[in-house]
């Protein structure tokens, strides 16, 4: 069922926005299918390449998922040879967590495969209709900011 929102209404934008943000999500994710990696690696695994190195806890906390949980996770990253470990310098307990070259190469290579999705149902708007949704882009990056 379409929704509608009269532009007075934060609220009822906000919930136009979060269906068509999660149907677009899920439409240009289905590109993810290639990589063999599961969209709970693959969140992971970016959170790593764009996020650079870190420690377990961070990435569990970045996730919004329990320690164990990241931790398989990342064993199943690790003997996929995406992610890899790293001793913290002058603590033998620690280490830190990258991502591997192929671990960024596959990133890129399914952020290439989402943009072109994308951009393949944005081809179907008319120039004045792509202009308002580039519009709404810059809008929605200023507001990714304050959340």
């Amino acid at each position: 069922m379409a929704r509608t929102a009269t532009g007075k209404d934060p609220a009822g934008v906000a919930d136009r926005l979060h269906s068509a943000a999660i149907h677009v999500l899920r439409g240009v994710r289905k590109a993810d299918a290639r990589t063999g990696v599961s969209p709970a690696r693959l969140s992971a695994l970016s959170v790593l390449v764009f996020g650079g190195p870190m420690r377990m806890t961070d990435l569990a906390r970045a996730e919004q998922v329990s320690v164990p949980t990241m931790s398989r996770l990342v064993a199943a990253l690790e003997s996929g040879g995406l992610v890899r470990r790293r001793d913290v310098s002058g603590d033998a307990r620690a280490s830190t967590l990258e991502a591997t070259s192929r671990g960024v190469k596959v990133m890129q290579d399914g952020r290439r495969r989402r943009v072109e999705r994308l951009a393949t149902a944005l081809a179907r708007l008319s120039a004045s209709e792509l202009a308002v949704l580039e519009r709404g882009a810059a809008l929605m990056e200023n507001v990714a900011t304050t959340i």
